[in-house]
C-alpha cells in the first residue's frame, strides 16, 4: 500500500512534463540547476557520516537558486526588521526561524509579482506548498544536496576538502582532524582562521554550479521535516522523484553548516534540525523558484507539538548535567542557585581521563562511533515522570554533545517534555549539539539555550537570568 501511494504521489507530481509552462528566471543572482539524477546520502565508508545519511537515488525537475545567502539588507527591505546576531548589510540574515523564512518567501513574491509558494495556517502548525507556483520558496532537502554536490559523489563538491580560505567555518577544525589532532600535519588541509562570524556572502569562490557559501557562513533552512528517507513522499524502490520529505514531523531540516560549525558537518550530505519555531545565529536561508510547473500539486505539512508531560501535575523541573572540567557544573550550580530547582550530575562507570589530552582523544573516538558510555548516576523512572521540564547541561565536545548526553537521552522517556539546553563551550557555541539533542529527542519540546564561552566569568548570573526569562521559566 505503501509503494502504491508513494507510486500515485510520484504519477500526480510529475503528470504534463511534456508542454510545461516555462517561468522567466527570477534575477541575475540566480543561476538554473538543470533537473537530473543523483545519489543522494553518504557511503557507509564516509568518514563521520551519520546513520541517516541512507544512499538512494534522487530524480529532481530543473529549478532556479540564489547565488547567495539572502542578506540582511534584503530581509530588513522585506520585514523592516533585522533579528541578527551580527550585522551588516551584506552579511547572511540570521536568527531567523523556519516560520518567519517562509514568511519572507511569500511576501518577497508578491511583492515581485509572483504567486506565493506557501500557506501558512493554524498558528504555523499547517503549512502547504503549491508545487507550481512560481514565487520564491526554501529549497528542498533533496534540491539543496544536488545543487551543492554538483555532480559530485564524495564529501565534498571539490576533490580537496574545504579550508578557512575556501569557506567561513571553524577554521581550526577542518575535516578529519578529529582523529588527527595531535599530528595534523598528515592532513591534506591543515587547521585555519576561525574567524568566529558571519562574512560577507560571496567572499570566497562559488562552487560548479555558481553557488557562493553553499558550505558555511549559515546553515541553510529546506522545506523538509527531518525523517527518515524512506518515508518521503515520492520514494519509491529505493529512489525518489522531487520529493518533499515526510509529511509530518517536529524538526525541520538545515543544510550546509555555518561559521562554527566543523569540517565534518560541511558534507554534503550531512542533516541538521531544529524546530520550525527555533532559531539560531549559525542559520539562515537562501532562495530557489521553479523552472516551469512541470511539478504540480499541494504538499501538506504539519507540525507533530509534543503535549505537556502530566504525570506530575506539578510542572516540576529537574537541572541534570555532565560536567569534565567544572565549568559546566559552574553554571548548572548558579542556575540552581536561581531557580531552587533539583540538580543532578551524572557520572559515569568509567569515567574519562582527568588529563586533557588524553580525554581530548577520549571524547572523540566515543563521538567518532556513537558509544553510549554507562552512567553510574541512576534516576528512578517514577522520579523521572515527576519532572516535565529538565534543563539539560553540558560541555561542547567535538561542536557536538558529549556520549553520555546520549546515553541519558536514549535511557529515558523524553516524550512531551520541555528540554531547555545550556552549554559551556571555547569558542563554538553550540556548535550542532542542538541538532543531535533534537535527533535524539524528537518528542520533546525543545527551547532556545543558553551557550557560556568557558565558566561565564562575573556576566554568569546575569546571562542565566536573562535566558531563564526569555524561556519563561
Amino acid at each position: 500500500m505503501k509503494k502504491f501511494a508513494a507510486f500515485i504521489f510520484t504519477l500526480l507530481g510529475t503528470l504534463n512534463m511534456v508542454n510545461a509552462e516555462s517561468y522567466p528566471a527570477p534575477g541575475e543572482n540566480f543561476v538554473l540547476i538543470k533537473g537530473g539524477s543523483f545519489i543522494m546520502g553518504s557511503p557507509a565508508a564516509e568518514d563521520w557520516r551519520s546513520n541517516d545519511e541512507s544512499q538512494h537515488s534522487v530524480t529532481l525537475a530543473s529549478f532556479y537558486m540564489a547565488k547567495y545567502e539572502v542578506t540582511q539588507k534584503e530581509w530588513r527591505e522585506i520585514t523592516g526588521k533585522n533579528p541578527s546576531n551580527f550585522t551588516g548589510d551584506k552579511l547572511p540574515v540570521e536568527s531567523v526561524t523556519w516560520l518567519e523564512a517562509v514568511e519572507f518567501c511569500n511576501a518577497l513574491s508578491k511583492k515581485n509579482g509572483r504567486t506565493p509558494a506557501y500557506t501558512v495556517t493554524d498558528g504555523g502548525r499547517s503549512v502547504s506548498w503549491n508545487r507550481s507556483a512560481n514565487g520564491f520558496r526554501l529549497p528542498t532537502e533533496a534540491e539543496w544536496e544536488y545543487a551543492a554536490r554538483a555532480g559530485t559523489r564524495t564529501p565534498f563538491y571539490s576533490r580537496k576538502v574545504p579550508g578557512a580560505n575556501d569557506v567561513n567555518f571553524y577554521g581550526h577544525y577542518p575535516y578529519q582532524i578529529e582523529q588527527n589532532y595531535f599530528h595534523d600535519a598528515v592532513l591534506e588541509t591543515r587547521p585555519g582562521t576561525y574567524r568566529a562570524k558571519t562574512v560577507d556572502v560571496g567572499s570566497f569562490a562559488p562552487n560548479p554550479n555558481g553557488l557562493y557559501d553553499i558550505y558555511g557562513n549559515v546553515g541553510e533552512w529546506c522545506f523538509d521535516y527531518y525523517g527518515d528517507y524512506s518515508a518521503s513522499a515520492g520514494f519509491s524502490g529505493g529512489s525518489s522523484t522531487n520529493p518533499s520529505g515526510v509529511s509530518e514531523g517536529s524538526r525541520r531540516v538545515y543544510r550546509g553548516g555555518g561559521w562554527n560549525d566543523f569540517g565534518k558537518n560541511l558534507r554534503s550530505a550531512y542533516r541538521a534540525a531544529l524546530p520550525q519555531g527555533n532559531r539560531a545565529y549559525n542559520v539562515g536561508l537562501r532562495l530557489v523558484c521553479n523552472a516551469d510547473d512541470s511539478v504540480r500539486g499541494i504538499v501538506s505539512t504539519r507540525e507533530i507539538v509534543a503535549g505537556k508531560n502530566s504525570a506530575s501535575g506539578k510542572g516540576k523541573s529537574l537541572i541534570v548535567f555532565y560536567s569534565w572540567s567544572g565549568n559546566t557544573r559552574g553554571v548548572a550550580k548558579e542556575i540552581a542557585r536561581q531557580t531552587g530547582f533539583d540538580i543532578i550530575e551524572l557520572e559515569l562507570v568509567k569515567p574519562y581521563s582527568t588529563d586533557y589530552n588524553t580525554v581530548l582523544d577520549q571524547a572523540q573516538n566515543d563521538q567518532h562511533k556513537q558509544a553510549r558510555p554507562v552512567l553510574k548516576t541512576k534516576i528512578a523512572r517514577e522520579k523521572w515522570a515527576e519532572y516535565d521540564t529538565i534543563i539539560l547541561g553540558y560541555p561542547n565536545w567535538w561542536a557536538s554533545i558529549p556520549m553520555p548526553i546520549a546515553t541519558l537521552l536514549e535511557s529515558y522517556d523524553f516524550t512531551g517534555k520541555t528540554i531547555m539546553p545550556f552549554c559551556s563551550h571555547g569558542g563554538g557555541r553550540f556548535g550542532q549539539s542542538l541538532t543531535a539533542i533534537s535527533k535524539l529527542a524528537p518528542k520533546a519540546i525543545l527551547t532556545e539555550g543558553l551557550s557560556v564561552h568557558y565558566s561565564g566569568g562575573s556576566s554568569l548570573s546575569k546571562d542565566v537570568e536573562k535566558w531563564l526569562n526569555k524561556v519563561k521559566r
